[in-house]
């Protein structure tokens, strides 16, 4: 996502993590891999953004509780319509192929509605290879996906091809609707 975003040439991309909200206890218990070394976003950065790619992994078919306790916390941005107008775009990882490839981002919209965000998804301008049915892979017209099993599965070939297009794609939508030519 970041390198296809990258590849649009005057859009800088930065790559934030949302602040955690469960224990390390409960983090071992999940299993989760460890944080990177990501800056943590806070509301007000997220406004300072021209576009953002949102990226989650799907807990129950939904976007996952630290995703959701951030988008809480922009509610002083939504009461200011601080983010109205603005592109976003989604991509994920769920743990199965019926783990919420299409429900999380349906329900994850919500959240950029209610503050008037622009939803670029990526449709099916990725070509056939979305539609390649001879290997597994994640990802839908919602955005670029990825099946994570039990933690131990590494995105396909194909599935970081379908992320560096969206990102490519969307940079280019941002761009454009900041002012620039793409």
């Amino acid at each position: 996502m970041k390198k296809g975003a990258a590849s649009v040439e005057g859009v800088e991309v930065k790559v934030w993590q949302v602040p955690e909200i469960l224990s390390e206890e409960v983090l071992g218990k999940m299993g989760a891999p460890p944080k990177t070394d990501a800056p943590v976003i806070t509301p007000q950065e997220l406004a300072e953004a021209d576009g953002v790619l949102f990226g989650f992994p799907t807990r129950f078919g939904m976007m996952a509780a630290q995703m959701k306790a951030f988008f809480d916390a922009t509610g002083g941005l939504w009461r200011e319509q601080s983010l109205a107008g603005k592109p976003a775009g989604l991509f994920f990882s769920t743990g199965s192929q019926g783990g919420g490839q299409e429900t999380t981002p349906l329900t994850a919209v919500t959240q950029l509605t209610h503050h008037g965000m622009v939803f670029v998804p990526v449709g099916y301008t990725f070509g056939a290879k979305i539609f390649d049915m001879e290997s597994v892979h994640g990802g839908s017209p919602y955005g670029a996906g990825t099946f994570a099993g039990d933690g131990s599965r590494w995105p396909t070939e194909l599935e970081l091809e379908h992320a560096f297009h969206q990102g490519n794609y969307f940079a280019g939508i941002a761009k454009r609707l900041k002012g620039g030519s793409a």
